[in-house]
């Protein structure tokens, strides 16, 4: 009996597409596709914070795309000049947090103009790529364990991510046949810049330490792997599902 090998890690000769590239989760993912060997465009709002993340990442053949997925035509016309690409992670997001009886029109339009409707209409953009060049490719959106659940004071944030979980279902049917996998990467509460104020709080560190059934919070290079992972071929058949990075807290 022939003996299995098992699939590749590596990203060489890929080019990836990682909007939100400027900080955090994005800036993180970015390095680990560069560091499997993929081509990294670096897409965010701020081009003086994408120099900044083009000069940390490792290999050759990067660049920098000033990107708002907020603006769909101007999203379809940069993928459509710059791609296609092998590989999308989309980390653009967008959190206003307040009580539902609270929440605020013009925040509910911002976060879904980001979380969902940019997001959707990124994927189409890479997707219209691969398919005019008969390429398969594997589209990745940064969710969240609450694209799972229900949060205090996150129904809008909460909304958003449940439907990028849905969406992301329909299209991994659609692209199927053309070899597009289409997925999502579910991080818990991930110790960022952004999220140091969160772990400062000594009452509000233990509630989410209690949540998170592995005791601890999530560091960027646990979002490292599991990207490089849903990129590579070892996760060639993997398509249509969330890979939850939650340290087991949707596992009540």
């Amino acid at each position: 009996m022939t003996v299995p090998v098992t699939p590749s890690f590596r990203l060489d000769g890929k080019r990836a597409l990682v909007a939100g590239a400027s900080s955090g989760i994005g800036r993180a993912c970015a390095l680990a596709l560069a560091g499997a060997g993929a081509a990294v465009t670096a897409a965010a709002r701020r081009p003086d914070a994408l120099e900044a993340v083009l000069a940390e990442l490792p290999g050759q053949g990067h660049d920098a795309l000033p990107l708002d997925v907020a603006d769909v035509g101007a999203t379809r016309d940069a993928v459509a000049a710059q791609g296609p690409f092998d590989v999308l992670v989309n980390s653009a997001g967008l959190a206003r947090h307040a009580p539902a009886a609270d929440t605020d029109p013009a925040d509910f339009d911002a976060v879904m103009g980001v979380n969902v409707r940019g997001a959707y209409f990124l994927a189409q953009a890479v997707a219209r790529g691969l398919i005019a060049a008969g390429r398969p490719g594997s589209l990745i959106t940064i969710s969240s364990q609450m694209g799972h659940v229900g949060g205090i004071d996150r129904a809008v944030y909460c909304a958003s991510k449940h439907a990028v979980e849905g969406f992301t279902k329909a299209m991994a049917i659609e692209w199927g046949r053309h070899g597009i996998r289409v997925t999502t990467l579910c991080p818990t509460f991930i110790r960022t810049p952004l999220t140091e104020g969160t772990f400062a709080d000594p009452d509000r560190r233990a509630w989410l330490e209690d949540k998170i059934k592995l005791g601890r919070v999530g560091e960027l290079t646990d979002i490292m792997g599991a990207v490089v992972f849903l990129a590579s071929d070892a996760a060639a058949l993997v398509t249509g599902t969330p890979l939850m990075v939650d340290g087991g807290w949707t596992a009540d």
